[in-house]
Order: structure tokens, then sequence, then C-alpha cells
């Protein structure tokens, strides 16, 4: 297969329980993944920039994006100090969404101390319960313009009509949706839910799809069982307004790197090679300036 369109990884997580100060309680043994249950075959002691660049060297990666991951650590702030020197001195990973809690009333406190790391360009709150719709998440969130910072956001498409609205209220934020939406049903009744509510979603100017993950709900997934979300997010979004991601190593349960990026491949090999430029690094490129 052709690999020569570069590719910028948009969902990676790192991490290293010899760091001290930093927690990644759904690695530890005998904790099970709230999702997707039972992750033990791809938990280890270490997953780096190093050896993410070793499993990913066939594919012509350009850059990577690290999604927050350090869970249960005192000090988020802890995990972008770690991360920073990591990019410094590896040169990976080229952008950082952080943590933080959006509905602290003393969030700005945090946020400002993410700031002193260069490679920052977002946060992810996994925030529980109507959370898009309380007036201190709101007040969190608008925080995020002052950095010219992205969200991320990890929520199903129940709540997406509450996510348009939040980002309709912030134009001058990005949110970037993880996972598809994170679509927990193959049934053709959880299709269509998911796709009017991804339609509606999409209208929103300032929300990008973000088409990675998809494995944990399709374990044992194929080409053709990928097709019809990556083109409807496609559909709803426009090239110009989606990015791809692997969620490495977790997805690693249930393929090879170079086998899900292969997909991505084709599953856009129609479309023009500037469209496919576009969603293989150069929006991803725009959007976290990697």
């Amino acid at each position: 297969m052709e690999r020569e369109l570069e590719f910028i990884d948009t969902h990676v997580h790192f991490f290293d329980f010899a760091q001290p100060g930093l927690r990644w309680r759904w690695l530890e043994p005998g904790v099970t993944h709230p999702d997707i249950g039972v992750i033990d075959g791809m938990k280890s002691q270490r997953y780096t920039a190093w050896e993410f660049v070793s499993e990913s060297r066939f594919q012509n990666v350009r850059g990577c994006v690290h999604v927050q991951a350090a869970l249960g650590s005192a000090d988020p702030v802890e995990e972008s100090r770690w991360l920073q020197a990591m990019a410094d001195e590896q040169g990976m990973p080229q952008g950082l969404i952080a943590d933080a809690r959006l509905q602290d009333p003393n969030v700005g406190a945090t946020l400002e101390r993410h700031a002193e790391y260069p490679n920052l360009r977002g946060i992810r709150d996994l925030a529980e319960g109507d959370y898009l719709r309380d007036p201190d998440f709101a007040r969190g969130y608008a925080q995020l313009a002052r950095y010219g910072w992205i969200y991320d956001l990890d929520s199903e498409w129940q709540h997406f009509r509450a996510a348009a609205a939040l980002a309709g209220r912030h134009p001058d934020i990005t949110m970037v949706v993880d996972h598809a939406g994170f679509p927990r049903s193959r049934s053709n009744e959880y299709f269509a839910a998911w796709r009017a509510a991804l339609r509606e979603l999409g209208r929103v100017e300032n929300v990008v799809i973000k088409v990675s993950g998809l494995g944990m709900c399709d374990q044992r997934w194929s080409l053709s069982s990928l097709a019809p979300w990556v083109h409807e997010c496609l559909e709803a979004f426009g090239s110009h307004r989606a990015v791809f991601g692997t969620n490495w190593p977790l997805d690693r349960l249930f393929s090879g790197y170079s086998d899900i990026v292969d997909a991505y491949r084709l599953l856009i090999a129609d479309l023009s090679l500037d469209e496919q430029r576009r969603l293989l690094s150069g929006n991803a490129a725009q959007l976290f300036n990697v």
C-alpha cells in the first residue's frame, strides 16, 4: 500500500509507572476499564514516545498529539511537565491535550500552570453527568479562549445537542469530538440515532470530528465494519473538519498500528489527493499546530 502521504496521529496515550507523582489508575493491576472491560493484554509499565516511534515507523508518521491519560494523579499539571520534557528530548508528542476540572472555581490557576508548557494545545475533562449544561463548566470552558486552546470532548451521541449548544455559545473555541462520539453499539437502530445527532452537531462550524478508537466497541473490526461510521463522519463534517487518530496503545488490543492506519488510508482512497492529505495530516497540523 502507498504510504507516501504523511500521517499525524491525533490520539495517543503515554505512560511510565516509574514517574513519581503520576498515576495511571486505569492501567493498574486488577482495574477493569469502565467502558470496554478487561484490558490486561495491553497493560505494561511503560509506553512512551520511544515505543510509539518504534511501533509506528512504517506509517510515515509526522507527529502525534497526546491526550491526557494520567488519571488519578494528585496534580494534573505533572503530566504536562513530564510530556513536555519527553517532547523536548525525543521530538514527540508535538501536541498535548491536558487534564483539568473545568467545573472547579479555581481552574484558571490550573490552566495557567499548564500554559507554561509550549506544546499545550487544549484540555480534556472526563467529567460526569450533565456537565455540558452546567454553568460552572461553561465558565471554565470559556477560559480556554484566553490561550487559543481546543476542547477535546469525550461524549456519546446522546449529549451532542448539549455539546452543539455549548460550542455555539463559544465560537472562539474549537471543540474536537473524540472517538467519533464513542459509538457503543453496531445495531442499525443505534447507527440511525448516532447519525442524526452527528449531522446536527456537524452544523456547528467550530466543531471537529476525530475518527479514532472505533475498535473499542468493534473489537473484531474489518474494513467493511468501519466504513459506514468513517464515511458518515466525513459526510457530516466534510474533509476540512475531520482528523484521524489511533487511540494507541489501547487499540493495540484489536489490531496492529499499521492495520488501523492502512484502513483509514483505504477508506478515503476515493477522495481527491488534497482531501486525503487534509484528513491524514493537514487538518491536524493546522488544528493542533504540529
